[in-house]
């Protein structure tokens, strides 16, 4: 088949969709399919294929709310008469999906849409764009889901849409068959006898880090020492006129990671201070810029208060802020005795599959389905949380405490989810399976009838 991915961003952007799109696009490389990959253009990406994947980038920007920006008319050229079999699209609210409406009839491929979580949906600006979905979606020969029950699937089966499958998300058999690597603490000054906790995600609000260490501030283990290992990924896209302070406030943020000789040893406040003061208002004008009708609290007092805490001499626990190499963040998963996790919005979160991959036990947010991934993988828990009517989660800070104190103090229990985890995520949530999945569904979508317009199979 001649596949055309089509995502805002991808390698060497890094996130969840981004991970995806290049975990699936590289393996159907690897079965004899011919995959590009439509995307933003990036300074950085020095290259016109990876792996075997074409990558094509465009200079777009925006999304139907926002306004689109740049070279529209190129991008719809390029899906329009590209000759490929079917068309797959990662996430709405979106310029890839969203400089295509007006022209989806007129696209001959086989077409499939991954709505990815409809994160905006009660956001008052996307009223407009929302209801002309169902019209979208209808357009789409197949639809897919990472989640049985959120609010995209249930908004597709309210609009009577049927054409849809449910693949999960997963993590690489290759990155998690390594062995644990028993210098990765000494690495990091971490002694053995410190509890290990880890988080991952993007140094942004919405990814929970202050509400998650509000609770480890209010969590008491007794005697028992611990360190909390932040690792805010934050590499969104590459600066540019558009969106240059989420990359200058990322590679500014990030460079100032830390490492220990010592356990008692703690972090600089000054320095805290003088990279959390630099970096708050380029950060919270990118928030506030992508994140509309949602009001950030203020990140940079908070972060800065809390790390002062709990980095102060004399405690029992510590923060460790650091952007990890990919390799030395699989040996944290591995090393780390509970990941944590706080996000406030989440579609399928990529980093629960890697905690059980990783063989290592999590204590999740309700946030998007968290709580079925619990289920599937049997690898975690969900602590209590609290969903707003925009439908952002917050962790119930005193409550999710004590339930990170119970499991951490419960090696039984960490230690039968993690073997669950890692049976269960070997069986079905691996990339190879998940990869296998994808492939069998764009031929099932090829070779039926298309939904608009008819016309004969396409292989």
């Amino acid at each position: 088949m001649n596949i055309l991915f089509c995502c805002e961003f991808y390698a060497p952007s890094i996130g969840g969709i981004q991970e995806v799109m290049q975990q699936v696009a590289e393996r159907l490389v690897s079965r004899g399919h011919d995959v590009t990959v439509a995307t933003s253009q990036l300074r950085a990406r020095t290259f016109t294929e990876l792996n075997g994947v074409r990558v094509v980038g465009f200079d777009v920007s925006g999304n139907f709310v926002k306004g689109l920006d740049g070279e529209v008319t190129q991008y719809r050229h390029f899906v329009s008469a590209g000759n490929f079999d079917v068309v797959l699209i990662n996430m709405a609210q979106q310029w890839t999906l969203d400089a295509l409406i007006p022209i989806l009839q007129e696209i001959p491929s086989r077409k499939i849409l991954i709505p990815c979580g409809f994160s905006c949906l009660y956001e008052p600006s996307y009223t407009a764009y929302f209801l002309q979905m169902p019209n979208i979606l209808q357009q789409f020969d197949h639809l897919i889901f990472h989640a049985s029950d959120y609010r995209d699937i249930s908004f597709a089966k309210k609009c009577g849409l049927k054409r849809f499958s449910i693949i999960p998300n997963g993590a690489s058999e290759t990155e998690f068959a390594v062995e644990n690597d028993p210098a990765f603490r000494k690495r990091w000054g971490i002694s053995d006898q410190e509890r290990l906790f880890l988080t991952v995600g993007a140094f942004t609000v919405d990814k929970g880090h202050a509400d998650l260490l509000r609770s480890y501030l209010t969590c008491d283990f007794g005697k028992q020492a611990s360190v909390l290992l932040l690792n805010a990924n934050v590499y969104i896209a590459e600066p540019d006129k558009r969106n240059s302070t989420a990359s200058e406030t990322s590679s500014e943020l990030l460079t100032h990671h830390h490492k220990w000789d010592t356990a008692e040893s703690r972090q600089d406040e000054a320095t805290i201070r003088a990279i959390l003061s630099q970096t708050y208002h380029r950060l919270l004008d990118f928030i506030r810029r992508h994140k509309p009708d949602h009001n950030p609290p203020p990140f940079r007092d908070e972060m800065q208060s809390l790390l002062r805490q709990l980095n102060q001499p004399g405690t029992n626990k510590r923060v460790v802020v650091t952007d990890m190499p990919r390799p030395e963040l699989v040996q944290a998963y591995m090393n780390a005795d509970l990941f944590v996790f706080a996000s406030h919005i989440e579609y399928s979160p990529l980093v629960l599959f890697e905690a059980a991959a990783a063989g290592t036990a999590f204590l999740s947010s309700q946030v998007g389905n968290a709580h079925e991934i619990a289920e599937w993988t049997g690898a975690g828990m969900i602590g209590p949380s609290l969903i707003d009517h925009k439908g952002y989660t917050r962790i119930d800070s005193k409550p999710f405490a004590e339930r990170w104190v119970r499991l951490s103090n419960d090696g039984t229990t960490r230690g039968e989810l993690a073997r669950n985890g890692k049976r269960n995520w070997a069986a079905r949530f691996t990339w190879q399976h998940i990869a296998q999945q994808y492939e069998n569904l764009l031929h099932q979508v090829c070779a039926a009838p298309a939904v608009v317009g008819g016309g004969s199979p396409r292989c």
